[in-house]
Formats: structure tokens, C-alpha cells, sequence
């Protein structure tokens, strides 16, 4: 019989969701959402707890819950490998990635490969396999897993509980931008931890220790005489009934057909690459960050988080298993379908059916709570990101003289536009067999990704590497890729009492190991072609690589030098037409002794032959105006009609909602300047912070590694 929710726990969800909401206009009252920088990447003002925090969740969301539980009830440890390669792969975010990302100026992943090689083969190639990536594996999976959860534990109709979540989910991320999503998010690490961390610690009681887990876990096979006589089924045949004998590994045999060692260290860690290190809502999270120093911070305090999964969702999906074996374990597609509807497994059921036989009345509704907080804190992670990508590489390709105020509207309504797909999305994921939904996605990801990180890897760490070698390596890669990939949909894997009739290369072939050969083969075509064809211009290279971020010094000297002259200019053409003073006051003499950085205070005159310094208080365009074409300058003031101020107060309405200043708020508020000078600023550290930052990357990856040989003995 199904367990229910009480009105306690009820209760307690409501209360939840009115925090939730709370904090999310309390963010729309107190931050800028009225820029480009406000609204996408939270100002550039959040610190290394909020990041750290919803790093993490952005990352666990429901379909970790329902796919690590599940595949930890299937096939024991294996699935923790992903939690302890992300905890490295975040370092490789922080020290290498995100101070290249800082040192170019940019706000997508798009944009830096535009501004990396030029041109928009790339940029566009990219920011449509992410939004792909994002509507057809992110959303289908979280709210499949989502809808699971709902439906094992209170019964609601399916799609009016998504529909509810899904919209709930899109006003707050309508209405605050970034910063909402990170406070949420902080809010919801908070619950989705305490919660997991309480039912790992009763379901361990009930087992009766860590060691008792790993013993009774190999045990934990379904009673098939009892299963015969309680259901009514025709088919008496049973398979995949006992633990598999290497299920307390790790890191399995070159052939396991779940985590082969090499295709997991050569193969699973490239497609990874992309997900940790040039996924829009991941780095989009740290690039929010005030300087290099909390964005580090954030990516050690996730990776510390990633040591948890393995035992908050992992070991309670065994011990799921331990207690439920004969619904957890089905014994023929049959039974299954009868247990949960999915005749491929009912693996994906151990965790909410754990809370709902295990967790006491209250707690129950404070989980119900972190799994909808898991659901919604993903969704909005993919609404957010999503925006960004099509607001910035993808709209404003097609619309160059887009203002301000058109980009804020258009963000919003694609976020609307993927609410709609998601819904429609629905009945086809119910219709989906779910069996192995989890492992599914890794697979359809390592068919599409290591391409991406093979060109990401090659643009930040090799100088000659060009946009044509670049574009025929992508390319050559996600061909192949794709063609693996309808092949297997095509030849579909059989169900578990059936003959496998599929042609050996894709029986017998792990996708690990299509992910490695397609992540060289990418390389290789990008290495040969880059080097047949011209080098990239100086200005590609300047700020675009690890070099780049090492030799900021003299970099930083000689942009002064160039801005100087620059100016200096500006300002005589200045002297020229207003009686050879300077504006502020200072006269001819005193230009001498002006600093560089000051210049931009100085000069107020308009000069059309430089718009990077032309300063105006009037409408502006926004800081990535004219970034398509791999610059990120700030663009001068366009003349703009005077527009009546009488608007309906319907509309002031709508302004106020989504985050726009009035006009007059406009004439007042100073210009945000994404500049080089202060990308600069954010990558200095003191020596005190550096060291310390540093001792926490060698714990946090001495941890790492010690998890993976723990658990792989």
C-alpha cells in the first residue's frame, strides 16, 4: 500500500514555497536586474558561499535523486565515480577555465568562442547543441524524475504537478534573474542536505552500519516463489535477479558494461569537461562571482559538497534495495510494469519509495519540500542559462541594434517559450521507459560533448589553434557522433529475457569509449586543419588564453598605453572645440600628469571615431552591444527619439515586474563598464589568499583521489 503525506507535511511544503517566493522578490526589490550584467550574471557581486551552494544544487537536481538512488539500487558503487570526478573537474573550472573566462570579458560560452577564434560558425554551432542539450535531456529527465517522485509519493495527477512546478519555477526566474536563482539556490542546498543527510542516518540504523550495507547488499535478491504467488504473471521466467558479484567496485573491468576504468578516466572525463567547465549554467554561476578569489573559493566549497552524493543518494538507494528487493529488484519486465509502470526496470523508485516508507510524519513533508526545491532549482538553473544563450548568441546575431530594454523582453519570453516545450515535453517522457534513464542521458551527452571539449581544451591552451581548424574538428566530431548516437535509437537495447540481436560495434562497444576515440578524432582534425590554414590574428589570442591570464601584467601596461594614446587624442580633438580647456576644469598643462585610468573621468565630449570612451547619460545599449564581432566594447549613446513619458500604468507595471528602470532612473544611473582594467582587478589575489585557496585545491583533490581508490579496491 502507498504511504501518503499528512496535512503536516502538506503544510510544511506550502510554507516552503512561500519562503521561496519571498527571497525571490526580495531579490527583485534590492538588486539591478535592469542590465544585461544585472539580470544574467547577478552584477558580478555574489560571494563564494552563495556560488559554492548553488553550484552544487544546480548540479543535483531530482534526477539525481531519482537516477544515482536508482542506479546505486542496481549496480552498487559504480555511479558514485560521476560525484568524484566532478569534485576534480571543478577544480580544473576554477584555476584554469574561469580565470581565462574573467581575462576575456565574457558573459556566455558562445561568446567566448566567438571572441577566441571569430566569426559565428562556432558561436552559433555551439549555442544551439546547448539548447538542444538543455530542452531534450535536462528538462525531459528532471521532470520524468520530478513527475516520478510526485506520483509515488502523493498520488497527484502527473502533468498538473509538473505544469504547477514548471510555472512556479519560470515567474522566479522571470522576475529576479540570476540573483534570484543563486538564493534560492543557497536556500535550497541548505534544506536538500539537512533532509538527504537525516534519511542516509535512518536508513543506515536500520540497516545496521556502513558494513552492514556493503554485507546485506549482495544479499539483496527479490523471493521469486513470493512473487509468483502474489502477482499474476504469465511469464515465469526471471533475469538480472542477484547483485552483480563487482558491485562493491568502482572502477571496473576494460568490459563491465556499466564503468569500464580506462573508458571512464579517457572517455567519460572529456564529456564531463564540458558539463563542469563550458556548460552555460555552471559557469555562468561562477562568473557571477565578485573576483577570482570567491570564484575559486565557490568551486573548492562545491567540490567538498560533491563528496556527499555518494553517501546521501548512492548508499540509500542500496539500502533501498536491502529492504525493498522484491519492487526494487523485479525479477521479469512483467513485474515490473506491474510494480512501477516501466518494463524496464523499477530501480528509479528506491529513493522515494525509502522516504515514504522510512521517514517519519513532518520530515516527510521537509523532504517532499528538497525534492521539489531539487526539481525547481534545475529547471530554473536551464531557464536561466537557456536565456542567456539565445538572448546573446543567438538574438542578437539576427537583431545587431537590439537596446537594453528589447534583450530583457526577449530573455524573458524564451524563458516562457521553453515553459511551453517543457509541458509538451511531458506526455512523451511518461511514455519513455524509464529503466535506465539515468546511465540514457550520460550516454546521449558522450555521443554530443567531447567534441565541444576537445575545442574548448585546444582554444585555451594552444595559440595557433584557428577558427577553421576549430570548426572542421567540431564538426567532423559531432557528425560522427550523431550518426552513433540515431544508430542507437535505431537498434534499441532488448528487454532482459530477450536475444540481442544488435550489430556487434554497438553491442559490444562501450559509449565510453565512442566518447574518448571522438574526443581525439576532434583534436586531431583541429590540429592538422590549424596548421594548414593562417594563424589567428594577435587580438584573438590576447585575452582568449592561459597565457594570456599570466602575462596580465604586461598586457595590462601596454592596453594603458594604447588607451592613453587613444585618449589623449580625444581629448585635444576636445581642446580644439572648446577653447583648449578640459572638461572638468583641468587645464592644457595638466594633462601630463593625468594616470590613464582617470582619463575616462575626464572626457565627456563626444568622438564618434571611438565609442569605447564616448561616456553619455542618456539610454545606453548594453556592455555586449557589439561583442558579435568579438569585441565586448561598450558602445556609445545612439540618439534616440524623445519618446512621451505618459505610459499606462498597466505597463509601468510590466517595467517594474521585469526588472526595467524608468527613464529618468536612466539619466541618473552610472554606465556599467565591462571593461579590460576591471577584469583585470577581479583576477588579482593576495599572496595570503592565494596560499590559502591553493592548500584547499591540494585537500580537496588529495580527497579525491583517496575516494576513488577507497571505493575501487
Amino acid at each position: 500500500m502507498r504511504a501518503s503525506l499528512e496535512t503536516a507535511d502538506i503544510a510544511i511544503v506550502v510554507l516552503y514555497f512561500v519562503l521561496v517566493m519571498c527571497i525571490g522578490f526580495f531579490a527583485m526589490w534590492k538588486y539591478n536586474r535592469s542590465t544585461v550584467s544585472g539580470y544574467f550574471l547577478a552584477g558580478r557581486s555574489m560571494t563564494w558561499v552563495a556560488i559554492g551552494a548553488s553550484l552544487f544544487v544546480s548540479n543535483i537536481g531530482s534526477e539525481h535523486f531519482i537516477g544515482l538512488a536508482g542506479s546505486g539500487a542496481a549496480s552498487g558503487f559504480a555511479v558514485g565515480a560521476w560525484e568524484f570526478n566532478a569534485l576534480m573537474l571543478l577544480q580544473l573550472l576554477g584555476w584554469v577555465f574561469v580565470p581565462v573566462y574573467i581575462r576575456s570579458g565574457v558573459y556566455t560560452m558562445p561568446e567566448y568562442l566567438s571572441k577566441r577564434f571569430g566569426g559565428h560558425r562556432i558561436q552559433i554551432y555551439f549555442a544551439a547543441l546547448s539548447l538542444i542539450l538543455y530542452i531534450f535531456t535536462k528538462l525531459s529527465v528532471d521532470l520524468y524524475s520530478g513527475a516520478l517522485f510526485i506520483q509515488e509519493s502523493l498520488g497527484w495527477n502527473l502533468y498538473l504537478s509538473v505544469i504547477l512546478l514548471i510555472g512556479m519555477t519560470a515567474l522566479l526566474t522571470v522576475t529576479g534573474g540570476l540573483v534570484a536563482v543563486i538564493y534560492t539556490d543557497t536556500l535550497q542546498a541548505l534544506l536538500m542536505i539537512v533532509g538527504a543527510l537525516t534519511l542516509m542516518i535512518i536508513s543506515i540504523m536500520e540497516v545496521g552500519g556502513f558494513e552492514e550495507v556493503k554485507r546485506r547488499y549482495m544479499l539483496a535478491s527479490p523471493n521469486i516463489t513470493s512473487i509468483l504467488l502474489t502477482y499474476n504473471i504469465s511469464n515465469t521466467n526471471s533475469c538480472n535477479v542477484d547483485p552483480k558479484p563487482d558491485a562493491l567496485k568502482m572502477l571496473r573491468e576494460p568490459t563491465d558494461e556499466d564503468i569500464p576504468w580506462p573508458g571512464f578516466l579517457l572517455g567519460q572525463t572529456p564529456a564531463s569537461v564540458w558539463y563542469w567547465c563550458a556548460d552555460q549554467v555552471i559557469v555562468q554561476r561562477v562568473l557571477a562571482a565578485k573576483n577570482i578569489a570567491h570564484a575559486k573559493g565557490s568551486t573548492l566549497m562545491a567540490g567538498f559538497l560533491k563528496l556527499l552524493p555518494m553517501f546521501i543518494i548512492v548508499v540509500p538507494g542500496m539500502i533501498s534495495r536491502i529492504l525493498f528487493a522484491d519492487d526494487i529488484a523485479c525479477i521479469n519486465p512483467e513485474h515490473c510494469f506491474q510494480v512501477c509502470g516501466s518494463r524496464a526496470g523499477c530501480s528509479n523508485i528506491a529513493y522515494p519509495r525509502l522516504v515514504m516508507k522510512l521517514v517519519p510524519v513532518g520530515l516527510r513533508g521537509l523532504m517532499m519540500a528538497v525534492m521539489i526545491a531539487a526539481l525547481m532549482s534545475d529547471l530554473d538553473s536551464i531557464f536561466n542559462s537557456a536565456s542567456t544563450i539565445f538572448t546573446l548568441d543567438v538574438y542578437k546575431l539576427i537583431r545587431k541594434s537590439a537596446t537594453s530594454r528589447e534583450l530583457m523582453i526577449v530573455g524573458r519570453v524564451f524563458v516562457a517559450f521553453m515553459v511551453v516545450i517543457s509541458i509538451a515535453w511531458v506526455p512523451i517522457i511518461v511514455e519513455m521507459q524509464g529503466g535506465q534513464m539515468y546511465l540514457y542521458i550520460q550516454e546521449v551527452a558522450d555521443y554530443l560533448t567531447p567534441p565541444v571539449a576537445a575545442l574548448f581544451l585546444m582554444g585555451i591552451f594552444w595559440k595557433r589553434c584557428n577558427e577553421q581548424g576549430a570548426f572542421y574538428g567540431g564538426m567532423a566530431g559531432f557528425v560522427l557522433g550523431a550518426i552513433r548516437l540515431i544508430l542507437a535509437f535505431i537498434y534499441r537495447a532488448p528487454e532482459c529475457n530477450q536475444l540481442d540481436t544488435r550489430p556487434s560495434f554497438i553491442k559490444n562497444i562501450h559509449y565510453m569509449y565512442v566518447a574518448t576515440t571522438l574526443f581525439w578524432i576532434t583534436g586531431i582534425v583541429t590540429f592538422v586543419v590549424s596548421l594548414l590554414t593562417p594563424p589567428p590574428t594577435k587580438e584573438q589570442v590576447r585575452t582568449t588564453t592561459f597565457w594570456a591570464v599570466k602575462n596580465r601584467n604586461v598586457k595590462e601596461s601596454a592596453a594603458k598605453g594604447e588607451l592613453y594614446k587613444v585618449q589623449e587624442k580625444s581629448i585635444l580633438k576636445c581642446n580644439e572645440n572648446a577653447n583648449h580647456i578640459i572638461p572638468n576644469g583641468k587645464s592644457e598643462e595638466n594633462i601630463k600628469n593625468i594616470k590613464p585610468e582617470d582619463i575616462n573621468l575626464l572626457v565627456t565630449c563626444r568622438d564618434d571615431s571611438n565609442p569605447v570612451i564616448s561616456v553619455s547619460h542618456s539610454e545606453v545599449e548594453t556592455p555586449v552591444d557589439c561583442y558579435s564581432n568579438g569585441q565586448a566594447a561598450l558602445m556609445g549613446e545612439k540618439k534616440h527619439e524623445e519618446e512621451p513619458d505618459e505610459r499606462g500604468r498597466h505597463l509601468k507595471f510590466i517595467d517594474w515586474f521585469c526588472g526595467f528602470k524608468s527613464k529618468n532612473m536612466n539619466k541618473r544611473a552610472v554606465r556599467e563598464m565591462e571593461e579590460e582594467t576591471v577584469c583585470l582587478q577581479m583576477l588579482e589575489e593576495t599572496p595570503k589568499v592565494k596560499l590559502l585557496l591553493n592548500s584547499g585545491l591540494v585537500c580537496v583533490c588529495s580527497l579525491g583521489i583517496f575516494m576513488f581508490v577507497y571505493f575501487s579496491l
